[in-house]
C-alpha cells in the first residue's frame, strides 16, 4: 500500500502552487499648488477584482499609518495625500499593496517626498491695465497657495517678463508680491504683454502664467483717424485758398499805390499846326 500523503505536507505542496499576488508598481507622488496625488500600476497578472491600500509615514514619527480614504482603491485609481501631509516642510514616503478575499501582496514604497520643495507652483492670477506711460499689473494668489504663503513667507516676489508687441522688445523685472504693482517708464499708446511666476527661494519648479496683453493708454480709433485726415486735408485746400487770395489782393493793392502814366493828347489836335493861331491872332 502506498503512504497516505500527511495534510501539512499536502498544504504547503498547495500554497506551492499558488501564484503570489502581485506587488503594485511605478507607485509615485507628483503635486501641483501643494495638491498632492499618488499614482500607481497593478502589479503584473495582477486579478481583476484586486484592491489596493495606501499608508504613509512621516520622517519624524517613523511609523506607517493607513490612508482611510485610500483604504480600497481600485486598478486605475489615485490616492489624494493633501490632508495627509500635513507640515509641507517634512519629508513623507507613501506605500501601495494589493489584497484580495485571502492574499494580500508585499508593499511597494515611493520615494521620498518633501512637499514644499517637490511641488509645482503654478501662475498668479494676472490682469493688467494701462495708466498712461505705466502698466497697472493686479495679482492673485490661488486659494491652494494662501496657507504656504502664510507659513514661513515662502515666497515674497513675482517674476515679471515684459515684451513690447509692437517690435518684440522685452525685458524682466522683480516685484513684490502685492495686490497691485505699477511698471512704469513705458511708450504711450503701445501694447505690451506681461507673463508673471512666483519666486520661491525653497523651490525652483514654477510656471508663468498666460500672457496678458494691453495698452499704456487707450490708441485713437480708427475713425477718428480718418477724420483728422480729412480735417488736416481741408485745413491744407483752405490755406492754398487764403494764399492765393492775398497775392491777389497785393497785386491789386500795387496797381492802386503805383502813379498812373500822363495821357498823350487827342490825335485830332495833332494835326493842326500852333502858327495857325498866332495868325489870327496877329490879324487887323
Amino acid at each position: 500500500m502506498r503512504p497516505c500523503t500527511p495534510p501539512l505536507l499536502l498544504l504547503l505542496l498547495m500554497a506551492g502552487m499558488c501564484a503570489a499576488l502581485p506587488s503594485p508598481s511605478n507607485v509615485s507622488i507628483s503635486s501641483y499648488n501643494l495638491q498632492h496625488t499618488l499614482t500607481f500600476s497593478p502589479g503584473p497578472h495582477s486579478p481583476p477584482g484586486a484592491g489596493f491600500r495606501v499608508q504613509v509615514s512621516n520622517s519624524r514619527r517613523k511609523s506607517w499609518r493607513s490612508v482611510v480614504a485610500c483604504w480600497s482603491l481600485r486598478a486605475g485609481q489615485t490616492c489624494n495625500l493633501t490632508k495627509a501631509f500635513k507640515d509641507p516642510f517634512s519629508t513623507y514616503r507613501a506605500r501601495v499593496c494589493a489584497v484580495t478575499a485571502n492574499q494580500t501582496s508585499e508593499w511597494t514604497e515611493s520615494g521620498p517626498f518633501e512637499p514644499m520643495s517637490d511641488t509645482v507652483f503654478g501662475p498668479p492670477g494676472v490682469s493688467v491695465s494701462g495708466c498712461g506711460n505705466c502698466l497697472l499689473l493686479r495679482l492673485s494668489v490661488p486659494a491652494e497657495l494662501r496657507r504656504s504663503f502664510r507659513v514661513g513667507g515662502a515666497h515674497s516676489q513675482v517674476h515679471v517678463h515684459v515684451q513690447r508687441t509692437r517690435d518684440q522688445t522685452q525685458f524682466s523685472l522683480l516685484l513684490p508680491l502685492q495686490e497691485e504693482n505699477v511698471i512704469s517708464y513705458l511708450e504711450p499708446g503701445v501694447e505690451y504683454c506681461v507673463r508673471a511666476s512666483f519666486v520661491s527661494f525653497l523651490n525652483r519648479n514654477t510656471l508663468p502664467s498666460e500672457a496678458h496683453c494691453a495698452f499704456t493708454s487707450a490708441p485713437p480709433p480708427k475713425l477718428c483717424l480718418q477724420m483728422l485726415k480729412g480735417l488736416l486735408g481741408a485745413f491744407g485746400l483752405l490755406l492754398v485758398l487764403v494764399l492765393l487770395t492775398c497775392v491777389r489782393w497785393v497785386r491789386v493793392r500795387r496797381q492802386q499805390v503805383l502813379p498812373r502814366p500822363e495821357r498823350a493828347p487827342p490825335a485830332v489836335c495833332s494835326g493842326f499846326p500852333l502858327s495857325t493861331s498866332k495868325q489870327h491872332e496877329s490879324a487887323p
